[in-house]
């Protein structure tokens, strides 16, 4: 179980006909316990999808009673009638349950510019279908209801002293940061105010989902939401909480990465010695989206050079002609000159670790990202046909 992992919350996922491949694609996740305390973080994209808009005002006063998800259709850009079409899904389930439609979230996932009349239908008659199926075993129908180009659900459990945070995630293309880089549940039986879910999630997501950066692409739909149902009646320490969910996104975020879009290689960008976090950051990050070091790795070739340039771009304090680089355990580049012979280098593995010092510094940090592969560009390039 994932999402119902946690007493006081039940789920269901069911096939509204929003996909051709006949899948599953509304998901209901719903707090049915004492409290209904939530937080959530969202894309700071400035497109931001109907759903987006709504659900953050829903979140306002930090309650939330259920959380309803659609795949195959982002309802983005799709004028009024997309967000009357996401106010009426809050209803469709507000009413199924006897809650306050400004308690349910919801969340939209799939090509931008869906959401005519026949989308709403279904989405609408998948909301009740789902309303109607919910159950404490609906956690691993919930999962695949939300997926899109992934091709294996992602759910992960957690277990604290006498309480539980369990998740689901979807995710394998547009994952960049910003605040939140997917479509992210998250639950807990945790007895913790909205303040501290809030404090924890966004702790969580600054460390591991905001760090993927599968290809630079941020989307106009993240969302990660966090629901404590109370249940277990035990109040852990906040520091604590907010481990277990750092641990759980972690958990998430690398499942993430493992399912990009026609990916071969789970690089994993490690800068160390940097003058600050944001430093090391910047670094990373500029390493994980920059194009030519992409395809060196798919092409299994330890170009170290790639990885120089791109990091020289950056704005981080740090002497270019300083740095070592190592890629899988072998030092590549050492003050900004060749060390060990790039063909000691074996990048045929599907995961690869490259470490940056950049002599500058005792702070690092760590970014998850992938290769650039023909399957990436031919999936991208037929994905709305």
């Amino acid at each position: 179980m994932s999402v119902t992992a946690a007493q006081g919350f039940t789920a269901a996922g069911v096939v509204a006909g929003l996909k051709s491949t006949g899948r599953r694609d509304v998901a209901l996740v719903v707090n049915t316990g004492r409290s209904k305390a939530a937080a959530a973080v969202f894309t700071s994209n400035r497109a931001k999808a109907h759903p987006v808009l709504w659900s953050q005002q829903v979140l306002g006063d930090g309650i939330a009673e259920a959380v309803v998800l659609n795949s195959g259709g982002a309802n983005c850009f799709t004028g009024p009638f997309g967000f009357q079409t996401t106010h009426a899904t809050a209803e469709a389930v507000a009413e199924s349950l006897g809650v306050s439609a400004g308690d349910v979230v919801v969340c939209s996932t799939g090509l931008i510019g869906v959401g005519d009349q026949v989308f709403r239908d279904k989405v609408l008659a998948g909301a009740r279908e789902a309303a109607a199926g919910l159950g404490v075993d609906g956690g691993a129908d919930a999962a695949e209801a939300i997926m899109t180009t992934d091709s294996v659900p992602k759910q992960a459990v957690v277990a604290g002293d006498g309480w539980v945070v369990g998740g689901m995630a979807k995710g394998a293309g547009m994952l960049a940061p910003g605040l939140a880089t997917m479509l992210v549940v998250l639950t807990t039986d945790a007895d913790l105010p909205a303040d501290v879910l809030d404090a924890a999630l966004r702790g969580a997501t600054r460390v591991t989902f905001d760090r993927l950066d599968s290809d630079g692409c941020m989307s106009t739909n993240d969302t990660v939401v966090l629901l404590s149902s109370a249940e277990s009646g035990v109040t852990p320490a906040a520091d604590d909480f907010a481990a277990a969910v750092t641990e759980l996104c972690a958990d998430l975020a690398r499942q993430l990465q493992a399912d990009a879009e026609g990916a071969s290689h789970d690089i994993r960008i490690e800068v160390v010695g940097a003058v600050d976090e944001d430093d090391a950051v910047e670094v990373g990050r500029s390493i994980a989206r920059n194009a030519l070091f992409k395809a060196a790795v798919f092409g299994n070739d330890p170009n170290w050079g790639r990885v120089l340039a791109a990091i020289g771009t950056t704005g981080a304090a740090f002497d270019p002609y300083d740095v070592d680089v190592s890629m899988n355990g072998v030092r590549v580049c050492h003050a900004g000159a060749p060390d060990v012979p790039s063909e000691s280098v074996d990048l045929t593995p599907r995961a690869v670790h490259v470490l940056v010092d950049l002599r500058a510094g005792g702070a690092e940090a760590t970014i998850l990202t992938n290769d650039l592969t023909h399957d990436y560009v031919h999936e991208n390039s037929a994905y709305s046909s």
